[in-house]
């Protein structure tokens, strides 16, 4: 087997004799790539992205950033990345590198003081700046041009967080500054024009990105693995139970960073193409658990409302780009924001292991805090979400920040309304119990009743005993109770307005 390398910057650069935990931040840093900063070490702050060549959506590669902090270097074996220091053009000897488009407006515009965070911002821009379809929403309207102090924004949304050149600021949403202040950094994102035609990051999007590649990256008594195939990793699985199975590793590179938690065998299944599909079905919607909430997200393209409503508020985009649905199920945490919107879908999960395949409803998947059905040398292959979906859908999430935080309560809708009568209810819950559950008193109280103010006032106390909150940093039981309540409500509030506008 090939030793484990990463292509930074151009340049194939072995990962040892990096440990097989050692985070990309780190193996880059010990390399003297010192851009990438370590901020928060949790995958919040952004002072450590960089950009990877990922399949794409509609080129056949895209620039991906991702937090450096949380990916293990031997993730990244076969794999291409670019580092702040990679964004610029070489000059001539004696000569200084000529900036790249973000660099330079980030320069002009003022976006950098101390500096400390700039790369992280540089790297998330340029992510946004190669999005293939980005330029294709710019107001291309006659009297806009790229001032980003103009009113004129861009005609795909027409808000603040867009801008005239089809820039989504939502993309610098996993981005934390605390020198400038975010105004010149916003211009610099909406200054930024289109790539040349002579850009050869933009050319590369041409071809395809690095093949997955078979990893067996070991160190003295760890190892990181990767297999070619589900059906060897299952095997794998079985001959080593004890394996910790990462797919983005939003979730245990906190865990190696902040609890200084080590495996002996950690198995990657990112990169299987069994669990990276995603098809519509005339019963069903599969979607691939370790396809990243991106992905899914671009691919589905406001197919399921419920979900497309739900991928702005997870965390930020960073996260985004690695975490999967695989991963936020399989840690059964009570407050992942994907499980309450599954659960109103009436989703199941695809299981398997080296016997074979099961389906389990998403509703009887979780048995305990962060325990579930599933089994010793199982993996989650699938979510599948009945069709067709129910019309009146929304989630709400409770948080102390309105993106790149975690949920106090989270609560997912998902209703038919025929004749203004509640023929179905299903209603998934975060954050009020020891694990995600459905809020089966309220829907059988709703079903059947007419979807009038009266109705939702009478059901809401119903809705607000649902589940046992508890008291923590993030917000009391009372509150949590509360803020059930009024989440029916606002739901009734957001469909009537609809149905008047």
């Amino acid at each position: 087997m090939v030793a484990a390398r990463i292509t930074v910057n151009g340049k194939e650069t072995p990962i040892s004799p990096a440990a097989p935990h050692t985070t990309v931040l780190d193996f880059l840093r010990e390399r003297g790539l010192t851009g990438t900063k370590e901020g928060c070490a949790e995958g919040e702050c952004g002072a450590c992205s960089v950009l990877v060549a990922r399949p794409g959506v509609n080129k056949p590669t895209d620039w991906v950033a991702v937090n450096a902090c949380l990916v293990p270097a031997a993730a990244l074996d076969g794999q291409e990345i670019i580092t702040s220091e990679g964004l610029a053009t070489a000059g001539e000897p004696g000569t200084p590198p000529t900036l790249h488009p973000v660099q330079e407006e980030m320069a002009v515009r003022g976006g950098s003081q101390c500096g400390y965070c700039t790369p992280g911002f540089i790297c998330s821009m340029a992510a946004e700046y190669y999005r293939p379809d980005r330029c294709a929403h710019a107001d291309s309207s006659p009297d806009s041009d790229s001032d980003p102090d103009s009113n004129s924004n861009s005609a795909e949304s027409n808000d603040a967080e867009h801008g005239p050149n089809g820039f989504d600021l939502h993309a610098l949403s996993g981005n934390l500054c605390r020198c400038t202040g975010y105004r010149p950094i916003r211009d610099a994102a909406f200054a930024v024009g289109a790539p040349t035609d002579e850009d050869p990051l933009a050319q590369r999007r041409e071809q395809a990105p690095p093949a997955p590649v078979a990893t067996a990256y070991t160190q003295g008594d760890s190892a990181f693995l990767r297999r070619s195939t589900l059906a060897e990793t299952l095997r794998l699985l079985r001959e080593r139970p004890d394996a910790v199975v990462v797919a983005g590793s939003t979730d245990w590179g906190v865990e190696v960073n902040i609890r200084s938690r080590r495996a002996d065998c950690v198995v990657a299944v990112d990169r299987l193409p069994e669990l990276r599909e995603l098809r519509v079905e005339s019963e069903h919607i599969e979607i691939g658990a370790a396809l990243t909430l991106t992905e899914i997200e671009r691919r589905l393209d406001g197919d399921v409302p419920l979900l497309a409503e739900l991928f702005p508020q997870f965390a930020s985009r960073l996260i985004r780009n690695g975490a999967t649905l695989g991963g936020n199920l399989g840690t059964g945490s009570p407050i992942g924001d994907s499980p309450p919107v599954l659960l109103a879908l009436e989703a199941s999960v695809v299981l398997a292991d080296a016997d074979g395949e099961r389906e389990v409803p998403l509703a009887e998947y979780f048995t305990g805090y962060r325990q579930s059905v599933r089994r010793p040398g199982e993996l989650i292959r699938a979510v599948r979400i009945p069709l067709p979906l129910s019309p009146v859908t929304a989630f709400h999430k409770i948080a102390k920040r309105r993106f790149d935080d975690i949920s106090s309560v989270a609560v997912a809708f998902s209703l038919d309304i025929e004749d203004g009568i509640v023929r179905k209810a299903r209603i998934g819950l975060g954050g009020v119990a020891a694990t995600p559950i459905r809020a089966l008193a309220t829907e059988a109280a709703l079903e059947g009743e007419p979807w009038t103010a009266e109705t939702v006032e009478a059901v809401a106390p119903v809705l607000q005993a649902e589940g046992t909150p508890m008291s923590d940093h993030r917000a009391s039981a009372g509150y949590r109770s509360a803020m059930l309540g009024q989440s029916l409500l606002k739901l009734h509030a957001q469909t009537t307005e609809a149905v008047s506008s």
